[in-house]
């Protein structure tokens, strides 16, 4: 694995901070996020931001064939180049694309099996990546993602905590999530300014919870936490479409929710509890 910096230098290029572009410099990290990942031969990879190939490569090695999405038009051909110096051309599929705009059904049946989606995911577009893999999920077995500390927290946090987000709320709905390790921010090129963690997402079969419309559920935790100093009542009277207060208290009351909480303290059970019930009183 060529540094980044040599390689970036060598075509006059800089990372892009619009993109969120801070690169794994040591082979050793990628190496270890894939064993410790459990990707295993007969994979088929799905890499979200192949970047330079840190994490494409290894994949490549272990997996039966890698789908390495990469947006930048200018890093294409360097990762063509990382690819091929390394043998992996025939294993590895490369897809100039915005990630938002590419069907992982189509894969998924082509192989005819789920998909192991990884990556490094930038800050600035990570929360959109994991609604829009939430929604695509009956593709994929289980993720494994790099974060900026901050968000890797958010996503694991329980109700009842500072952290307990929106993301919070909608990942852990679907699936459970577990610490693969931490990486140091010096070991990223440009050194970014805050560690990052990898985690593992395992999605389940059937959520603990069903939900009766997941869009609705989705819909209902978005609204909830819009505003999330406000109490129930009124953060769900202000920004879920189509509900009136009456219907909300009526809801509350119905599955025994305070209106007097914030969207913080509820667990994952009592959002699609009252996702249901308000659900049933818009029909």
């Amino acid at each position: 694995m060529t540094s980044p910096r040599t390689i970036l230098t060598a075509w006059n290029l800089h990372a892009k901070k619009q993109f969120g572009q801070n690169f794994l410099s040591d082979p050793s990290t990628p190496e270890m996020i894939v064993r410790k990942s459990g990707l295993a031969q007969g994979d088929i990879v799905f890499e979200i931001g192949a970047g330079l190939g840190a994490l494409t490569i290894p994949c490549a090695r272990l997996a039966n064939k890698v789908y390495a999405v990469e947006r930048d038009n200018q890093l294409v051909p360097l990762l063509k180049n990382e690819i091929l110096a390394a043998g992996l051309m025939d294993k590895v599929d490369i897809i100039h694309d915005d990630i938002l705009k590419v069907d992982l059904s189509a894969i998924a049946a082509k192989h005819g099996q789920q998909l192991r989606v990884m990556g490094n995911l930038p800050y600035n577009i990570s929360s959109q990546i994991l609604i829009w893999l939430v929604k695509a999920r009956k593709h994929v077995d289980k993720a494994v993602f790099m974060f900026q500390k901050e968000l890797a927290d958010r996503i694991a946090a329980p109700a009842g905590s500072k952290n307990y987000g929106r993301l919070s709320a909608v990942v852990q709905y679907c699936a459970a999530i577990s610490s693969v390790a931490k990486i140091d921010a010096s070991q990223f090129f440009p050194k970014p300014k805050v560690d990052s963690e990898v985690i593992d997402i395992v999605f389940f079969d059937k959520p603990e919870w069903p939900a009766n419309n997941e869009e609705f559920l989705f819909a209902v935790i978005k609204a909830a936490f819009g505003q999330r100093r406000k109490n129930l009542k009124n953060s769900l009277g202000s920004n879920l479409a189509g509900m009136d207060s009456k219907s909300i208290m009526t809801a509350l009351e119905q599955v025994d929710i305070d209106h007097h909480r914030r969207a913080e303290t509820l667990s994952i059970r009592e959002f699609v509890m009252l996702s249901n019930a308000l659900l049933d009183l818009s029909s």
